[in-house]
């Protein structure tokens, strides 16, 4: 006759759960390895960092690019050309874009993002005078073009800098 054994887990009825029956999954729980703990465990001694050498030392990590002293690419790679700390990166909006709103209206760089005249939310805003406007508006950006000035005066506009 065959032995049967009785597992220690208690049958449950499928869906009943409660925190004291759970438990992870068979296989996804590993316990870790214990290095240095003696030879007879096979990572004794060194604990499976080799002999001798920088990577053998407690605390070693190596620095990202580091190439074993050989001078890294990054280094060894010329520098090409200036980058400017103070540079303005300005979201431009054309004058033609500008024809949507109703006469009359303030367009304030809120209402260009809302609209979807300017992508990145923190640059400011320049206004170029490509193309034509055909009705009145007040313009408030933060720089201007000189024929975007002259065109916005035409049609009866104004314009308005942002500090």
């Amino acid at each position: 006759m065959a032995d049967k054994r009785k597992s220690d887990k208690p049958k449950r009825a499928a869906g009943s759960y409660s925190l004291s029956t759970l438990s992870p999954a068979k296989g996804s729980r590993k316990k870790h390895v214990r290095v240095g703990r003696g030879m007879g465990s096979k990572l004794g001694k060194t604990a499976g960092s080799g002999n001798k050498g920088q990577k053998s030392r407690r605390g070693y990590s190596r620095r990202r690019g580091f190439e074993g002293g050989q001078m890294p690419l990054h280094r060894r790679m010329p520098k090409r050309g200036f980058h400017n700390p103070f540079e303005v990166n300005y979201s431009v909006v054309n004058l033609e874009e500008l024809n949507v709103f109703p006469a009359g209206e303030t367009v304030t760089p809120e209402l260009l993002r809302a609209h979807g005249f300017v992508r990145r939310a923190k640059d400011p805003i320049k206004v170029l005078g490509d193309g034509e406007l055909k009705i009145k508006l007040v313009v408030h950006a933060h720089a201007f073009s000189a024929s975007a000035k002259e065109k916005i005066a035409a049609a009866g506009g104004s314009f308005e800098v942002i500090a």
